[in-house]
């Protein structure tokens, strides 16, 4: 009954231990780099670097990072009562969830809509479309840039709230066969949308040199933004998931490997990064995200086991900078307008001066959100549902870590 994929379930948690539950060094680093990662990109995207810089080009893809890392972490969470002959809980689930995500995203937007200074951009879209975490799906890329950054957690919360349900209906009858057939369909049906959508709306125009701020445009609106072509990431770490937990013994050889898991992850990493020199054409529109995607799911594993390099021991700061993410997340670009009207052109022709002073102010303007609103909802929300949902060990951990 409990079986998705048709194998043995098992009591380990999904780190191949049985010990306490605690934060694991590999999953904190991987954080940590996916959320500098997106604040260095924009901090280009801000013009507070020179755009020739080839690292902060490909910042962006730290958004992928975090998807695959929330479809393994989030997806573990929703799979460990099904291991265990447990019902799942869609009710208390969806209430924690609530708990770790709005109260440090409803204070941020309300500054964001009460005090205009604090914005990035002058516009800003509709309050309805953040409050229904539907801005990513109505975004227009010419105007409304403020706060846009959020389209990612849009993202999330869609899939926070379709995910239960199809763990809950394919736990019904559960088979090996349905749930790869649900994972394939939804692995070709965004390799057919994103080129269904390229065809018919960039194609056109592509080969214009004059039209590439539409086909930027249209690239963003139709194909970067939208749900229902961005869940390779989410999907990723939700199969890494589900082998975690129905393929114990396929997991525990593969965290064994760690070292082999990150060298293939860094040789996918190296050809989407090729593939995406200019992200708006066919290929990678098509294709670059499935091997983004598998590039980033293998960085998971690599991070959830002790074998490989970045899973052995804790890097200094990477665990604060992990626990304070999805702070940072939502702060940082309105923290690097502050300091950038307080400090006019000081920095002009100091790019590391300005990068420490920047990412500074970013991580105290973080940091002072989680101690103020998110940690304490955090620990709130503990004190509710720790004993109703009888977290495994390691749920926690996994829980702390997700957006």
């Amino acid at each position: 009954m409990t079986q998705l994929i048709g194998g043995p379930g098992t009591t380990d948690n999904i780190y191949g231990r049985r010990d306490s539950p605690r934060r694991m060094p590999g999953l904190d680093l991987l954080r940590a780099l996916a959320i500098l990662c997106v604040m260095y990109y924009h901090a280009l995207t801000l013009h507070l670097l020179p755009k020739s810089d080839p690292v902060a080009q490909i910042g962006w893809m730290g958004v992928d990072l975090f998807f695959a890392l929330s479809g393994f972490l989030i997806g573990s969470q929703l799979l460990r009562p099904l291991t265990q002959g447990q019902r799942l809980g869609l009710g208390v689930f969806y209430a924690r969830r609530l708990f770790r995500t709005l109260p440090a995203y409803l204070v941020v937007l309300a500054l964001y809509f009460t005090v205009p200074i604090f914005r990035e951009a002058p516009e800003i879209q509709p309050l309805w479309q953040f409050l229904t975490f539907t801005e990513n799906l109505f975004i227009h890329v010419d105007h409304g840039k403020a706060f846009s950054h959020v389209w990612s957690l849009c993202v999330e919360e869609q899939f926070y709230l379709v995910a239960p349900l199809a763990v809950w209906i394919l736990a019904r009858r559960p088979a090996a066969s349905k749930t790869l057939a649900v994972c394939i369909a939804i692995l070709l049906g965004g390799i057919v949308l994103r080129g269904a959508d390229w065809l018919h709306d960039l194609a056109p125009i592509y080969s214009f040199a004059h039209n590439y701020g539409i086909v930027a445009r249209y690239w963003s609106e139709r194909i970067y933004y939208p749900t229902w072509t961005r869940l390779d990431g989410l999907l990723a770490g939700f199969t890494v998931a589900l082998l975690a937990s129905f393929r114990p013994g396929l997991w525990q050889r593969l965290m064994s490997r760690g070292n082999l898991m990150l060298g293939s992850a860094l040789a996918g990493l190296a050809v989407a990064i090729y593939l995406f020199r200019d992200p708006t054409a066919l290929l990678p529109s098509v294709i670059g995200y499935p091997i983004l995607s598998f590039s980033m799911g293998c960085l998971v594993v690599a991070g959830a086991g002790p074998s490989s390099l970045i899973g052995r021991r804790p890097i200094p700061l990477a665990g604060i900078v992990a626990a304070i993410s999805y702070s940072l997340y939502l702060t940082h670009k309105a923290v690097y307008h502050l300091v950038r009207l307080a400090a006019g052109d000081s920095f002009a022709g100091h790019p590391i001066l300005a990068m420490l002073a920047y990412g500074g102010a970013a991580l105290l303007g973080g940091a002072l959100l989680y101690t103020i609103v998110e940690r304490p909802f955090l620990r709130l929300r503990d004190r509710l549902f720790l004993r109703r949902t009888q977290l495994a060990a390691g749920a926690l951990a996994a829980d702390q870590l997700t957006l």
